[in-house]
Order: structure tokens, then sequence, then C-alpha cells
């Protein structure tokens, strides 16, 4: 059974029983958003790129984090794997909204979806969510 409580806002929210019959907030509508595909800027600067490499699968997700104080983009958003190695950044000419999102507190992270390795260079394609 569900219950519906006001907030201090005054908003409505929904309430659930868990397993334990603890009250839990309901997010039924929450979802992950597909906004954009793209690749991984500035791989070739990544100094252990070759040993992470074969550890990075299409799927993987990934992590984003706004990185403000950055010298030559303050719009930077860089992307770590869920082990938080550091592979890169949002390309800069893809990122003034995606950073806009961050800051204004929303979710964004990003999942593999392809891999291509062209000499010293790794190619990795991938998906930018906003998790809902």
């Amino acid at each position: 059974m569900n219950e519906l409580t006001t907030t201090s806002a005054g908003g409505l929210i929904a309430l659930k029983y868990g397993a334990k019959n603890e009250l839990q907030e309901f997010k039924p509508f929450q979802r992950d958003i597909l906004l954009f595909d793209t690749y991984i800027a500035g791989t070739s600067h990544i100094e252990n790129i070759a040993a992470l490499e074969p550890s990075i699968k299409v799927g993987d997700r990934l992590n984003f984090f706004r990185e403000t104080e950055n010298e030559y983009d303050a719009n930077a958003i860089v992307i770590k794997t869920a082990a938080n190695e550091k592979i890169g950044y949002v390309p800069q000419k893809d990122n003034i909204v995606f950073s806009r999102l961050m800051d204004a507190g929303k979710l964004l992270f990003g999942r593999v979806k392809a891999k291509e390795l062209r000499g010293k260079w790794v190619k990795i394609s991938i998906d930018i969510y906003l998790h809902e």
C-alpha cells in the first residue's frame, strides 16, 4: 500500500512500504533518458590509457564530474570509469548544455557504445544519459 504526504515546500510525494515495512520514497517515473551520442575526447593525453583500455567494455557505465577549475574549458566534464579512473572528457564542442544541466544538479552519466584501438589512440564512442 502506498501513501501520499506533503513536503515542507507544500508538494506531494508518494511513499511505499519497503521489505522491512519501513516507508520509502517512491519514484514511479524514475528512468534514464538518452540525450546524445559522442566520443571521449583527450584519451591520447591519459598516461595509463593503454593499461585501462582492455578493461573498458561496451555497455560499461561511465561517471561524469564537472571540472570547473579547468584552465582550458570552464564547461569541462571529466569522464571516469566505475573504478574512478580518468579516461577523458566530454568534447568541448558538445559540453555546454551538459555542463549547465550538471551545474543545476542533474545527474548525467555515459555508457560505452563502441571502442576502437587505432595505433596508440583509443576511440571510445559513448551515449550520454540523464538520470531522471
